[in-house]
């Protein structure tokens, strides 16, 4: 035993056996990269790591039974004049299949299918990606062994060898998949490899073999050249970054888009390849994207989709007693007051500078002779023209009335910039509803029935009808449900469990939605 353990042919053996198991390893890696990146994030590693150790287990049987793996060289059945074995059968069948593989992942590269990530991602299911790493390491570990069998007579020595090349492939598979991944132009390479090897398959299965050298001298050429083109895209990334920055460029470019300048607006050769080379690097930070979003959606979101509700407006009716206005004035934390008669239509908005004024140069308190006449905002004004008009008139102030002239609610120009920078703290602290949620716990959150579902959008991605005729959470509950909701009804949407959690006078006040995890997304 331990003549064997000193014996230098034995180690030699073992090395090189390794290295030879290594070689034949690569294009299994490389079809796991390629079948792994269609799985959601956390399921990669797992599927990764699964295929490899079923290729491991698989060799090893392979060689455990070698008197059977001798058998699979027999000829066993015989078509066209041409005797076909087990073993010929089996690479007829990886290659076929490889073949296939290789051409639809690449259809779907070359056809720009590949673009919708979410989509593709969220479709894959996990067990039958790694049920084709299966079927391609069966293939590939039937390869690797007949050639340790060839080359080492020592079982102890080929299971050793085997289990070391896949434990090492297992630490470079996840490094490579990432790298693999994020290069198109690698990932496309990739494929094309696998065509040629599933070519290799198919002819050797027909009896006629290609020498391997002649296979890795091409693969081995290609990857020289790719790596020189990689070297040369890193090098321009670098030269063009000196000057203007690509996050300039870019800006630059949009700008004379949007001005209508569309032939200053495109971008030359090298920028764009830049900005393709640089898709795992975000250029625009995550509150800039969101403020870009929401200024280019001015012109398709309507003034009743950000108005405060005229039951939620605090007023002041001029026949209510003159201690109560009083009282309602000295609790005021706003520079308006909207300004009723019997609770009916709103009369106009009292300027609380004028009110000051009055104060100081009279005596007595005179409401009605301080209104003034708001804007009058159809309640399907685009936000894009209310802030024209905002502007032309010089007021902050408007009333949003229906088809029938009825006042439904206030619009501010505030609300209008809200919705382009966000919750702006008001006057009285208090809690806007258009902003009122809260996370609690992953995939769960607590929303204000009457948030609207463009603003809802920065969080939670409903699946909305675009012909919608509400425009707030409340709404689409009571859209679906046909009727007001109960505290404690549910409603599915998509992937979301609507749960209401409080009604108050017929109106949805909160609002629990938990994301519902898909088959692919659950840990296997």
């Amino acid at each position: 035993m331990l003549e064997g353990i000193t014996d230098p042919s034995l180690w030699a053996g073992l090395v090189t056996l390794i290295v030879l198991e290594l070689v034949l390893g690569i294009d299994n890696l490389v079809f796991i990269a390629i079948l792994v990146e269609k799985l959601p994030g956390k399921l990669r590693d797992r599927a990764r790591v699964i295929g490899l150790l079923l290729a491991l287990v698989c060799r090893l049987l392979l060689l455990a039974s070698l008197s059977w793996l001798v058998t699979l060289t027999q000829p066993l059945v015989t078509l066209w004049n041409h005797a076909f074995s087990a073993r010929d059968l089996m690479l007829l069948f990886g290659g076929v299949f490889l073949l296939f593989k290789a051409t639809t992942e690449l259809n779907e590269r070359l056809e720009g299918s590949d673009n919708d990530d979410g989509q593709q991602k969220g479709g894959a299911k996990f067990w039958p990606v790694v049920a084709q790493i299966v079927v391609l390491d069966a293939i590939f570990s039937l390869d690797a062994v007949i050639t340790a069998v060839g080359m080492v007579n020592d079982l102890p020595v080929m299971m050793t060898a085997v289990t070391i090349a896949i434990l090492l492939m297992l630490l470079a598979s996840k490094p490579l998949t990432r790298f693999v991944n994020s290069h198109p132009t690698i990932v496309i390479l990739c494929l094309s490899f696998l065509l040629m090897i599933g070519f290799s398959l198919v002819a050797e299965g027909f009896g006629f073999a290609i020498p391997k050298g002649y296979l890795y001298a091409a693969i081995g050429f290609s990857v020289l050249i790719e790596a020189l083109n990689q070297l040369a895209q890193f090098n321009r990334r670098r030269v063009l970054s000196a000057g203007r920055p690509l996050r300039q460029r870019t800006a630059e470019a949009v700008l004379h888009l949007l001005r209508g300048e569309s032939e200053r607006a495109d971008l030359d050769a090298k920028t764009s390849s830049l900005i393709a080379d640089s898709e795992s690097h975000v250029l625009f930070n995550r509150q800039e994207r969101v403020m870009i979003a929401r200024v280019m959606g001015l012109g398709q979101r309507h003034v009743n989709s950000i108005m405060t509700s005229r039951h939620d407006v605090e007023h002041i009716d001029l026949n209510d007693d003159p201690a109560e206005i009083m009282a309602r004035l000295d609790r005021n934390q706003h520079t308006r007051l909207l300004i009723t008669d019997n609770a009916n239509e709103p009369l106009g908005v009292v300027h609380v500078i004028d009110l000051l004024h009055q104060s100081l140069h009279q005596n007595s308190l005179d409401l009605r002779a301080l209104i003034r006449q708001p804007l009058i905002f159809p309640e399907r004004l685009t936000l894009l023209l209310a802030l024209e008009q905002f502007r032309q008139a010089h007021t902050h102030f408007a009333f949003v009335v229906d088809e029938f002239g009825s006042v439904e609610g206030v619009v501010t120009l505030s609300d209008v910039m809200e919705t382009i920078a966000g919750n702006l703290p008001n006057e009285a602290g208090e809690i806007d509803a258009r902003y009122d949620i809260q996370q609690n716990g992953e995939g769960i959150w607590i929303a204000n029935g009457h948030m609207p579902l463009e603003d809802l959008a920065m969080y939670v991605k409903l699946p909305l009808d675009d012909k919608r005729s509400y425009h707030t959470l409340a709404g689409l509950l009571m859209d679906s449900l046909q009727h007001i909701p109960q505290e404690g009804e549910e409603l599915q949407v998509g992937n979301y469990l609507l749960r209401t959690l409080q009604v108050e006078n017929h109106r949805v006040q909160k609002v629990e939605i938990v994301e519902q995890k898909t088959e692919a997304d659950y840990e296997v």
